[in-house]
């Protein structure tokens, strides 16, 4: 089965910056291009876990990057390589495609009991990941150029790590930017790229394609429904795209943002300095809040988590409150009961310590008693635009009210 590009194939450790030229055409073979300097980069330990912890930062949602994190160093133990390609780089006739764990609250518990009775095998994440991906290859019948995450927190390692198995790049890119609760919430289907044809893994191996779908939200309709009914788990692959289509399809340097984003806490908190007071410089955000967690009401329903979070304030923020909504992701906040952010903007939730994601649990979820500093930082245009919102906007997910851009709710 076709998979690995030979371009990338062939090239060392030692190549540290070059790979494939930027101008590439449907003629032109990958494999006898000449290198192009900076189109591709091998990432080193220390700037992959800035990335990964600057991908949790990015997510709108607690996140862990330690076993990610893990995950990398092992790798690179055994000599993985992992290559960071700029979007542009990638042949017109190129294929890239994202892959992403699809589950959430509410799983079919009677499945999760019966096939333990059958004593069906399971595979673990990394193997319905690289059954996902070949799954999609075989059934386009054409190799995967590169990979592109799907969203910010765990899909990035997930995008590096099979990349690196494949011997094929990683994008400088993403299609969302953030974390979101919904495979339509996307750059591609703003830009209206569907994800269809869509490879389905189960944790059986069970194999779907979906060949077509009316809309992205099918696509969200059915996928969510094989998790939900498959133990709350399930592996799909998201947007293929050619490297024509990458233009409109990825925000591209977003795993660089990640990476600045990693690397500005650490050197602020090495420094002795404000790690949140160096981030909001750095992401152009806005400090919204700081406070601790009052109470965090969850519920999973549907493949989703809902959370109802409240906080109360310190030190600045004393005598004040806030409250988050979230879906799976932070979604809208209101600070003394006036709202003060809302999707597509994101709101991230960060330990005031280390400037890092705070560990929460479940998704979306927070503990009771932690100490949180909320950070807003404006959505990038796309999202932004008339179908962004509709896609990801307040009254999408059932509130009377619209959009209000970050900086007009902290002009006051």
């Amino acid at each position: 089965m076709r998979l690995i590009a030979k371009c990338w194939a062939a090239i060392g450790a030692a190549a540290l910056i070059g790979g494939c030229a930027a101008n590439m055409t449907a003629e032109t073979p990958l494999d006898t291009l000449a290198e192009a300097p900076g189109t591709i980069r091998i990432l080193q330990e220390q700037e992959l876990v800035d990335i990964l912890v600057g991908s949790c930062i990015q997510s709108t949602r607690n996140c862990d990057p330690s076993a990610s994190i893990e995950q990398v160093k092992a790798a690179l133990a055994d000599g993985a390589l992992f290559r960071l390609l700029v979007p542009q780089a990638v042949p017109d006739d190129g294929v890239v495609v994202a892959v992403q764990g699809i589950g959430g609250g509410g799983p079919w518990q009677h499945v999760i009991d019966r096939t333990a009775e059958q004593g069906l095998s399971r595979m673990d994440d990394a193997a319905m990941e690289q059954a996902v991906v070949e799954l999609f290859a075989d059934h386009i019948g054409k190799d995967v150029t590169a990979l592109v995450r799907s969203e910010a927190a765990g899909a990035t390692a997930t995008a590096l790590l099979l990349g690196a198995k494949l011997g094929i790049p990683t994008l400088d890119a993403g299609i969302t930017g953030r974390a979101v609760p919904e495979v339509q919430q996307s750059i591609p289907w703003i830009n209206e790229i569907a994800s269809v044809p869509t490879a389905v893994i189960t944790p059986w191996g069970d194999q779907i394609i979906i060949r077509h779908a009316v809309d992205e939200y099918r696509v969200e309709d059915l996928t969510r429904a094989i998790a939900v009914a498959s133990g709350g788990d399930a592996f799909i692959t998201m947007t293929p795209m050619s490297g024509s289509d990458l233009e409109r399809g990825v925000l591209a340097g977003n795993i660089s943002e990640a990476e600045a984003y990693g690397r500005t806490v650490r050197e602020a908190v090495d420094a002795g300095q404000d790690p949140i007071a160096a981030l909001v410089e750095i992401s152009g955000g806005y400090r919204l809040f700081e406070g601790v967690v009052t109470s965090s009401e969850e519920h999973g329903e549907r493949g989703f988590n809902w959370v109802e979070a409240e906080f109360a304030g310190t030190g600045a923020y004393e005598g004040e409150t806030y409250r988050v909504y979230v879906k799976n992701e932070n979604i809208v906040g209101w600070r003394n009961g006036e709202l003060d952010a809302v999707s597509p903007d994101y709101i991230y939730n960060l330990d005031p310590a280390t400037g890092q994601s705070t560990l929460g649990v479940g998704y979306g979820g927070y503990v009771v008693g932690e100490h949180v500093v909320l950070v807003g930082v404006p959505a990038p245009a796309p999202w932004r635009s008339e179908r962004g919102i509709d896609l990801i906007g307040p009254r999408h997910f059932g509130f009377d009210f619209d959009y209000v851009p970050l900086e007009e709710l902290q002009a006051d």
